[in-house]
């Protein structure tokens, strides 16, 4: 783990400001200024020294042609003497890709595409999105230097670069590049695969840039999404800041999903939402402050430090309302950080992230399938971290591969010893597949390739699609353990899956039911997809040992459509192969759950959260409303038998009892967030 000890309660101060405005800085004062952020309890608040319009915002010797033309003040270094002067940190930002003065001044050290366009805002269109290449003479001309006056001229507590992500360019630095290295820039996929080594490698030498001059600064790069692609380069950061305004593109799956991954790579990590009732640059906008404190406090709860997002108006002048907001939750974040200083996950199950291995890693293109999972297994309260192929898989009980997950030799042997060595195992789909996709590359499945599957009347493959009218379903009839809590009748499952058998001893729990036919103009029935036929198909579960296979991609089902039963199925699954879960409750699906350990202080701390996003309006999800829970049954397997349990931060003793290794105990209520003290 990292030395780095992240502060609790901090902000990120935007200020990304048109060179057309006058006056910038003209009401900033600096005693009202670090008052207010003192005042709101704020810690450590990230402050500008050049921003996206490509305007610096400090007397610069080496660049005074791109100062802001109407600032009036030394801006920068005011506020950090100010905000130090109150033991506030001061962590400096800086942009790298975006850059609207450079790209202006600079055309030739723009990224292009394959045809020879611009990456980024067209000509005519509001924006300064175009991309820089890190590749071109830009670093060592402009990037370096700058960077460098930035330490040499200012207290630098820390440096953001801001915008640092890989690119297919094919610019003639990057055509060069790549010609030298033996690669084809015309192929697409090679430019990309050299995108990321770019970029990695860009991450690495700014990092050892910057340690000639500042030993002990925090680094970090951000392109708005921490992955499994940050593994290869994660020597070049000291943290991760996890960027994921819910309302702002990113939706409230994403921070968990990147949180549960980032905190397996042994870096403290920083949750960053924004004070915006949408996303960046809203001016004059107000988050509901129940939303504000579902953000903060399940960054709490998942290990996170807490970041706010604003931005500063032009004139330099804070705004005390935006300040009382966030001191409204950053008072109760001060209160609960002794139970979260260096807490550490209790976790159970590992899932197998997709976008290792399908070449994602932007907020909006999460893998549905893993959207799935995280659902279902917060709604039924699992302790889990999101891994990818790297992780140490000793470290679980379960391993969940998620509809799409390829299994090469190297990996499947891997998988065969965890499970040799006791572990457990849920796959689905086309996980466990070869890297080609034709037969299983994981024996331990089961489950054995019979055909293809069907095809449309177009001859294209119909399984893991979606058709809006159900052309293509299958039936499932649960019985058995797999089955418990639902019904024993046929179930849809609206998305076809892999047509398999079970290969000799393994066992099918589940079996598919045929409709009379598939929805096409030739035959259809009613309005959607075609009733069961009552005739039995092939395998829709199969069991071999400690291995559970569903053959439908049923995360990727579950994302778009929610069927219960789909996920009672699953979790009877984890049930089967791993007994009671490490958390039970008897509150609704709604409450989210998590348990972490505080080693030092011998306690387990367990986080109670209940807050429901609601679609109110057409574009994102909003909460406004904290709905308590009253006399809620908790039961907890814990490691030893426990001294006390109380609630924190209020310190109220529970009484608990000791029933078959699990700790039970019920707690009076939850008004949106409580923590549970366990000590030991």
């Amino acid at each position: 783990m990292s030395n780095v000890e992240l502060r609790f309660r901090q902000v990120h101060l935007d200020f990304h400001t048109s060179e057309l405005i006058e006056g910038i800085g003209s009401e900033f004062d600096p005693e009202e200024f670090a008052a207010s952020v003192e005042r709101a309890r704020v810690d450590s608040i990230t402050v500008f020294a050049r921003c996206h319009h490509g305007m610096i915002y400090f007397d610069t010797r080496l660049h005074p042609e791109r100062r802001h033309p109407h600032l009036t003040r030394n801006l920068l270094k005011e506020q950090i003497e100010a905000l130090h002067a109150r033991g506030i940190r001061a962590p400096i930002y800086t942009t790298v890709q975006w850059d609207h003065f450079t790209a202006t001044e600079h055309p030739e050290w723009l990224c292009i595409d394959g045809e020879g366009r611009v990456i980024g805002t067209p000509p005519f269109e509001a924006g300064f999105y175009r991309e820089l290449c890190v590749n071109s003479p830009y670093v060592e001309e402009f990037l370096k230097p700058h960077t460098r006056e930035i330490i040499e001229t200012l207290p630098t507590d820390g440096i953001f670069f801001d915008i640092v992500r890989p690119q297919p360019c094919a610019c003639r630095y990057c055509r060069a590049g790549m010609v030298a290295m033996g690669l084809d820039p015309a192929d697409l996929q090679a430019r990309q695969r050299f995108g990321v080594e770019t970029i990695n490698r860009f991450k690495r030498d700014m990092t050892a840039f910057v340690r000639q001059f500042s030993p002990d600064c925090t680094i970090f790069y951000n392109a708005g999404h921490i992955g499994p692609r940050h593994r290869a380069v994660a020597d070049a950061y000291t943290h991760w800041e996890l960027e994921s305004l819910p309302s702002g593109g990113w939706g409230y799956l994403h921070f968990p999903m990147a949180v549960r991954y980032g905190r397996t790579l042994d870096k403290p990590c920083l949750g960053m939402t924004g004070k915006f009732h949408t996303s960046w640059g809203d001016f004059h906008s107000f988050k509901n402050p129940a939303a504000l404190q579902y953000e903060c406090f399940r960054m709490l709860a998942l290990n996170a430090q807490c970041s706010i997002g604003d931005q500063l108006h032009p004139n330099g002048k804070i705004d005390p309302d935006v300040y009382a907001l966030i001191g409204s939750v950053y008072s109760e974040v001060e209160k609960k950080e002794p139970w979260c200083r260096r807490a550490q996950p209790v976790t159970e199950i590992g899932v197998l992230t997709p976008e290792e291995f399908i070449g994602l890693g932007h907020r909006i293109d999460l893998p549905p399938a893993l959207m799935g999972v995280t659902r279902m297994l917060e709604e039924g309260a699992h302790q889990f971290d999101i891994v990818d192929s790297a992780a140490d898989l000793d470290r679980y009980k379960l391993l969940v591969l998620p509809d799409n997950i390829p299994v090469s030799p190297a990996f499947g042997s891997r998988l065969e010893a965890y499970l040799a060595g006791g572990g457990a195992l849920i796959a689905s789909y086309e996980s466990g597949l070869d890297e080609h996709q034709v037969e299983f590359g994981l024996k331990a499945l089961g489950a054995r390739v019979k055909s293809e599957g069907p095809c449309d009347l177009h001859g294209e493959l119909v399984r893991g699609k979606v058709f809006m009218r159900g052309d293509y379903v299958e039936y499932v009839l649960p019985r058995g353990a797999i089955g418990k809590g639902l019904p024993e009748t046929e179930h849809v499952l609206y998305i076809r899956g892999m047509d398999v058998e079970a290969a000799p001893g393994a066992e099918v729990l589940v079996q598919k039911v045929l409709p009379y036919f598939d929805r096409t103009y030739q035959h259809f029935c009613s309005h959607r997809q075609t009733p069961s036929s009552g005739v039995q198909g092939g395998p829709a579960v199969v069991r071999n040992g400690r291995a559970i296979y569903f053959a439908n991609p049923i995360f990727t089902e579950y994302n778009g459509a929610a069927s219960r039963w789909v996920k009672v199925m699953f979790l009877n699954a984890i049930e089967l192969l791993i007994g009671e879960p490490l958390v039970k409750h008897g509150g609704p699906t709604t409450l989210q759950v998590s348990v972490n350990e505080q080693p030092a202080e011998k306690r387990w701390v367990v986080h109670l959260l209940h807050y429901i996003p609601e679609r109110r309006g057409i574009f994102f999800d909003v909460i406004e409303d904290v709905i308590p829970l009253y006399k809620v049954a908790l039961s907890v397997r814990a490691p030893k038998p426990a001294v006390a349990v109380r609630l924190a931060p209020e310190g109220t003793a529970l009484p608990f009892a000791q029933v078959n290794g699990r700790l039970e105990f019920v707690v009076p209520q939850v008004n949106g967030h409580q923590m549970v003290e366990l000590a030991f």
